[in-house]
């Protein structure tokens, strides 16, 4: 079994892109849209406080008639973030993904009160990694 944090250092999912709380939502959308990639860790004063991803941002902004330029991101992000240490393999991340509905996952050596994300799993990581299989 692989280890997530192999897969990710082998196909270069392993960069995180983060944004402050107190950003807007349409920034964050800007960086999501410029890196192809669909959520950013939300960090203050160097600690993950949350995730905003193309969801909350379709459900939390769009559909509740909200102006994205204004938004806060910390008025529509989640701060409950799940995420996985880096010694976890490739079915546990996906099993916690899917018990959670979660389409995002950190991963964080020390947990929340550590250091930053050294990657982030996604459904595209899994897809990588399927499409290269030949079990």
């Amino acid at each position: 079994m692989k280890l997530v944090a192999n897969v990710l250092q082998q196909e270069e999912h392993g960069t995180v892109y983060s944004i402050h709380p107190d950003d807007t939502v349409y920034n964050a959308i800007r960086i999501m849209a410029e890196f192809d990639i669909g959520s950013l860790v939300v960090l203050e004063d160097a600690r993950v406080v949350g995730m905003i991803t193309e969801r909350h941002y379709a459900r939390n902004v769009i559909l509740r008639g909200r102006s994205s330029p204004t938004t806060p991101i910390r008025e529509v992000m989640e701060g409950r973030v799940v995420y996985v240490g880096p010694r976890r393999t490739v079915e546990e991340c996906m099993a916690v993904m899917t018990e959670k509905k979660i389409r995002h996952l950190p991963v964080m050596e020390d947990g929340l009160s550590g250091s930053s994300p050294s990657g982030i799993w996604s459904g595209r990581s899994s897809r990588s990694r399927n499409s290269s299989s030949t079990s």
